[in-house]
């Protein structure tokens, strides 16, 4: 991890907004954007492990974390506003990271369980996005997050494919409807992403010798593969993209 080098002129100084910062990709967003000097903000609800991450980052302009259950829209976007009026009332980044790739079996699918799930994987990537929106007075880069799981037509996780396919349509339209504003709204579709959630809840070696088999490039792609695309659509050197899907799986589909 932390293997990027590249940087980028222009986001040095951004405001960059990050969902679920504190573990995983989120974590490895939020360093790698203070690496690249940006003015990171980031919410969770692991407050443990956002500390962590905060106690170990050294930089001159220190992360600003929230508390925030992203299934309480008020909240999410009070809190993204309250960042927003932190840093001069302007937003330049917002990456929708958050998600829970819970499994479950489609004839044990309750009502419940799906508003549940749609209210983290879904709901908090449109309304997280039209708060970012309205705070991004110089134009800007939304970044929504996807996932490899439905092209692959992954059974067991009904409700994580249909919202993950869902921000491929919500993508494309808002790029067009932000667009006029100078903000640029792209989706990246992670692949088989190693991390500590996914070694200790899903990866087996029978599981993991498919990931190789069925990728094209024989190695196991780390946070850092998706933070790399991450730091490129943020930068002004991705000025021509909109509502496009960027997948970074290694040739998995």
């Amino acid at each position: 991890m932390n293997r990027l080098s590249n940087l980028y002129p222009s986001l040095r100084g951004k405001h960059v907004f990050i969902t679920g910062g504190a573990t995983g990709i989120g974590a490895a967003l939020v360093e790698n954007f203070v690496a690249q000097k940006a003015n990171v903000s980031f919410l969770d609800i692991d407050d443990a492990s956002a500390n962590a991450l905060l106690s170990r980052l050294n930089a001159n302009e220190p992360p600003r974390y929230w508390h925030c259950d992203i299934r309480d829209v008020a909240a999410l976007q009070t809190v993204i506003a309250e960042a927003a009026s932190a840093r001069g009332d302007q937003l330049d980044v917002y990456i929708g990271n958050a998600a829970n790739d819970v499994r479950h079996a489609f004839d044990e699918l309750t009502p419940e369980f799906w508003d549940n799930n749609q209210s983290i994987n879904l709901r908090p990537q449109v309304f997280g996005a039209q708060a970012a929106a309205r705070a991004m007075q110089n134009g800007g880069s939304i970044i929504t997050t996807g996932s490899v799981s439905w092209m692959r037509r992954r059974p067991g996780m009904v409700s994580y494919t249909t919202s993950k396919a869902a921000i491929h349509g919500l993508t494309r339209t808002l790029a067009q409807e932000l667009g006029p504003r100078g903000i640029r709204v792209n989706c990246i579709v992670p692949g088989a992403i190693v991390t500590p959630k996914q070694l200790a809840m899903v990866i087996t070696p029978e599981l993991e010798k498919q990931f190789l088999d069925n990728q094209a490039l024989k190695f196991r792609l780390d946070a850092d593969d998706v933070v790399a695309m991450a730091l490129w659509l943020a930068s002004d050197d991705a000025r021509g993209c909109a509502g496009q899907a960027f997948i970074v799986d290694g040739g998995i589909v």
